[in-house]
């Protein structure tokens, strides 16, 4: 009596999600309207196989752009490295909305990253770096009660939602009523390169 040999499902819904994310980078890199649907279809899966790896753009964007929300998570400690606590939180803050409005696709994945109901992974990685920044501001007393990384992120997220570059005086305007608000003070910092150590941002691939 002979048996068929089965496909390890595990195996094939790796190869699947390897396959979902290799196609969808250079999709949004060329075409940042790109849609599930069309992910799907170059890839070669069916909609209910794209769907169980990803519900929805924005989680598929979170896999795709990872490395580098992780790279601007880890900014945060570096930034500590170099600067007093309240100077390191506002060039974190001003370095979150630049990479947010880079273009469509990244600034996407970097707004999911800053939200809790979909941000998994990517918005605990914030959640920490932020953490960081207002724990040392916290102990130099330079940070109002009661604020928490949540809010912040939440916060910036309006703040550069209309698109505006870092270095348009409007952004750095927003900015500084952040950092008011929550206590630091807002002036005198700049979209300037942080120090050596701290290299300003590349570019995220894609689109």
């Amino acid at each position: 009596m002979t048996h068929a040999v089965r496909r390890a499902p595990r195996c094939d819904a790796e190869r699947n999600h390897t396959r979902i994310i290799e196609f969808a980078r250079d999709l949004f890199a060329h075409r940042p309207d790109t849609t599930l649907r069309s992910v799907a279809r170059e890839a070669g899966v069916g909609q209910g196989t794209m769907y169980r790896h990803f519900p929805t753009l924005d989680h598929l964007l979170l896999a795709v752009y990872e490395e580098e929300i992780e790279e601007l998570a880890a900014a945060a400690a570096a930034l500590l490295e170099w600067h007093e606590p309240a100077k390191a939180l506002r060039l974190w803050l001003e370095r979150l909305a630049w990479y947010g409005e880079l273009d469509t696709s990244a600034a996407r994945a970097v707004a999911a990253a800053t939200r809790a109901d979909i941000g998994g992974p990517a918005y605990t990685a914030m959640s920490r770096a932020l953490d960081a920044l207002l724990d040392a501001c916290r102990a130099e007393h330079r940070l109002r009660p009661g604020v928490s990384s949540h809010e912040v992120l939440l916060l910036m997220s309006y703040a550069w939602s209309g698109g505006r570059r870092c270095a348009s005086s409007g952004a750095l305007d927003v900015l500084d009523i952040v950092m008011d608000g929550l206590g630091t003070g807002g002036a005198g910092a700049t979209c300037a390169a942080p120090a050596p150590a701290v290299v300003a941002p590349a570019p995220l691939s894609g689109a």
